[in-house]
């Protein structure tokens, strides 16, 4: 069993930073990427940027240059520091983890964690 747990989540003013984490935990033989996703209330879940294990990064394109994705790799960790932010960015963020389990190391599955809040406000 995998278990992915985000945080960092919490009100900022517009124009302002945060700073989530991701940590995946558990039966882990090789995480393959990681990737961040947002869900506005009534709106559809939307990527936001990702990371594979050789350092490649992908962003959403309108994102560029205000989220930056990094990743730990020695904590199967991958962090999210968003900047200059709207309230259009207000979402609950989801970390996704492809890895290989021990259980199953042939296989690249997806998890995902529970969500942390990002609200933007004054």
């Amino acid at each position: 069993q995998v278990r992915v747990v985000e945080s960092g989540g919490e009100l900022v003013q517009p124009g302002g930073s945060l700073h989530l984490s991701c940590e995946a935990s558990g039966d882990i033989l090789r995480i393959e990427t990681m990737a961040w996703f947002r869900q506005a209330p009534g709106k559809h879940r939307e990527f936001v940027a990702s990371v594979d294990m050789s350092g490649r990064t992908n962003y959403r394109d309108v994102l560029k240059g205000r989220f930056v994705i990094s990743r730990d790799s020695a904590r199967n960790a991958v962090y999210l520091r968003m900047n200059a932010l709207t309230p259009g960015d207000a979402a609950t963020y989801s970390c996704k983890v492809g890895a290989r389990s021990g259980h199953n190391p042939s296989l690249v599955v997806d998890y995902w964690g529970q969500g942390t809040q990002v609200t933007v406000a004054s």
